[in-house]
């Protein structure tokens, strides 16, 4: 427990000293008048600078999924989808000004489903204590929370990958924030939701973060329909070292994510980096021998992938258990992960970018492993909750199991169900189709949506000076490039004059493709499929 709070307001430097430099004892719903008062007194400054730090750490997670996204996807449509991160953040930024952030913490609405409006446009949020911690202000713990509902939005912007058009996604962005991360943050971190007051562990956002992305980027690819199936040909992701460089952006920005979760610079916070990084390096290499064992050789996007399932899972964990549980988190999630990523050719739904299987699948394994391995020594490392929380089976608390599975279900359920329903009743709006037409997809998102490209390859196809000598005086003749040829891809070529695409082996199907995220026993799955239909697989034969 902390140590007993000095009572004439001054404070006294001490290692053993736990809390606030002052008891709090503002007045009305800002913690006092700032204008004559040092609202920063009833907060640790040490602990604001922390939360601070990890804001904007996390903050860089939202780029970091923006490169990560374009590295899987074609060269035509990479710049696409940083935007489509990018610009999520800026609707998230009004939604959580605007509302998120009443519906999701306001303290005063006791339904124990979602908020009021009692902090609408951040009113009644500036001094007081938080509800994170008492060390923090509420201004600051708000500011810390949009970043978490800013990068799971980002995350469910994946779905929009190679067929999605950007503004309709970006409505669908609004009113999922409002009706899906609101309602599942509510029922987890509100002191009034069902969910925390049923004893449920859920850390830094098992729930809202990954349950929330993933099931919703599901429900939306379901909606959104599958990309062409003559535009899988030869698919792989077009640039790996993106990749690479967005799963490190957001291994950074990951341990502010978890780190930060522990509300002040304490113990607990240190302590939830290190179960970040063991469970993700454990994830990391189980997935790459998982993927070796189809191949023979080593994958950077399965390190890659392997790195963020583990980090997924060690999201609503990382803060309760303990660190030879996260070795074991790591390995499970490695396998569970790489072998959920089969499931959408089982549901045939193309998700372009695995965010069910290494966010939702990889989430519930991190919430279950809180029933067995959660201990309340490590939840207590914070000085807030030393005491308070038990743990799970570690400290005989058998029923912990029960309650965490309800929670996954009603988050599973609910965030599918209504993400779903949401994402059809924006796609029946006038002007607000998701699809793209087929001769967007064609083209590219970039071209299409944007007009902007990552790579100069479009302009210069398109300009035919680019192809001759250099001349005193550029030629007067008109260019006479044809449109299906300015991406310099020979089935594209073929597709816009409607032909059926042939590869460099002279067969309709091309060449094998190495899979979505390095997922090779995946186009084991989707050969079997065809076999069973008398298709020909990768290999160009069939049964």
């Amino acid at each position: 427990m902390s140590a007993p709070q000095p009572t004439d307001g001054t404070y006294y430097p001490s290692y053993a000293w736990v809390g606030a430099p002052t008891v709090y004892n503002g007045t009305g719903g800002d913690g006092g008048d700032s204008a004559v008062v040092n609202l920063n007194q009833w907060f640790s400054p040490g602990d604001q600078a922390y939360i601070i730090v990890s804001s904007c750490m996390v903050l860089l997670m939202i780029p970091g999924l923006g490169f990560l996204y374009s590295g899987l996807a074609r060269r035509k449509s990479a710049l696409s989808m940083i935007w489509a991160c990018m610009a999520s953040f800026s609707v998230i930024v009004f939604q959580w000004y605007f509302w998120g952030y009443s519906l999701a913490f306001s303290s005063s609405a006791t339904n124990g489903f979602i908020g009021d409006l009692k902090h609408f446009g951040l009113l009644n949020t500036l001094g007081v204590p938080s509800p994170g911690s008492p060390l923090i202000p509420e201004l600051l713990y708000s500011f810390y929370q949009l970043q978490f509902c800013a990068t799971t939005a980002a995350i469910v912007m994946g779905a929009v990958a190679e067929r999605g058009r950007l503004i309709p996604a970006l409505v669908f962005i609004f009113c999922w924030a409002t009706l899906v991360y609101c309602p599942i943050a509510c029922w987890a971190w509100n002191i009034n939701g069902w969910g925390f007051k049923y004893g449920v562990l859920d850390y830094a956002g098992g729930g809202p973060v990954e349950i929330g992305s993933g099931l919703s980027a599901l429900a939306y690819s379901m909606v959104l329909g599958k990309r062409q199936e003559k535009m899988m040909l030869n698919f792989r992701p077009h640039n790996v070292s993106l990749i690479t460089l967005g799963t490190i952006l957001l291994w950074f920005g990951w341990l502010g994510f978890n780190g930060g979760s522990a509300f002040g610079a304490n113990l607990r916070a240190v302590m939830a980096c290190w179960n970040s990084c063991l469970a993700a390096m454990f994830g990391s290499m189980t997935w790459c021998i998982l993927d070796y064992r189809l191949a023979r050789k080593w994958s950077m996007v399965g390190w890659c992938s392997g790195c963020i399932s583990g980090l997924v899972a060690a999201t609503p964990a990382s803060g309760f258990i303990t660190p030879w549980a996260s070795v074991i988190l790591g390995i499970v999630t490695g396998i569970v992960a790489n072998f959920s990523t089969k499931i959408k050719f089982w549901i045939r739904i193309d998700d372009s970018m695995d965010v069910f299987a290494e966010h939702g699948i990889a989430g519930m394994v991190g919430l279950l492993f809180n029933a067995f391995f959660a201990a309340d020594y490590i939840i207590g490392l914070d000085g807030v909750n030393t005491g308070i929380i038990n743990g799970g089976w570690l400290n005989h608390n058998y029923k912990q199991l029960y309650i965490q599975v309800a929670y996954i279900v009603a988050a599973t359920a609910y965030a599918f169900v209504m993400s779903a329903a949401l994402a059809l009743i924006i796609n029946f709006i006038p002007g607000l189709h998701l699809r793209a037409s087929e001769e967007a997809e064609l083209l590219g998102m970039d071209d299409d949506q944007l007009g902007e490209f990552a790579y100069d390859y479009v302009e210069v196809r398109r300009d035919y000076l680019a192809w001759t000598p250099a001349k005193d005086e550029p030629s007067r003749t008109e260019s006479c490039i044809n449109p299906q040829d300015r991406h310099g891809i020979s089935q594209h070529s073929e597709m816009i004059n409607g032909h059926s695409p042939v590869g460099e082996n002279g067969h309709a199907n091309g060449n094998s493709h190495t899979g979505i995220q390095g997922d090779r026993h995946g186009i084991a799955a989707e050969d079997e499929i065809k076999e069973k239909n008398g298709l020909p697989g990768a290999n160009g034969t069939a049964k």
